[in-house]
């Protein structure tokens, strides 16, 4: 029997240490009806209901922001555009670079 309560007791302080953890690691905009400290003080006190009651209520399980959502590059319009502005800078500076070896050649005297 003491065994078990061991165990059990184990398993608890495993529980709350890692609901602590998993609040100290969720971004703010996911975290839901209180502030991380009053769940931390919740979890700490209600050991067992406190850190079922972080994952159930607390805890967000959309992305940190509604209406935003995370997009592929290749799909990112803005990223896309970015492609293009850096393969028009590369050319306009291959240009340029064009012209100054071209101006060299000029005022070098033969």
């Amino acid at each position: 029997m003491a065994r078990l309560l061991v165990v059990l007791v184990g398993v608890l302080v495993a529980f709350t240490v890692f609901t602590l953890i998993d609040l100290l690691m969720t971004e703010k905009g996911r975290i839901r009806a209180l502030n991380k400290p009053l769940w931390a003080l919740i979890i700490i006190i209600l050991p067992a209901l406190g850190g079922i009651l972080w994952l159930a209520l607390g805890k967000s399980r959309s992305g940190p922001a509604r209406g935003s959502r995370t997009v592929a590059p290749d799909d990112d319009p803005t990223f896309l555009r970015g492609l293009n502005r850096d393969k028009e800078q590369d050319e306009r500076i291959r240009r340029l670079e064009q012209e100054l070896s071209e101006l060299d050649d000029d005022s070098k005297p033969e």
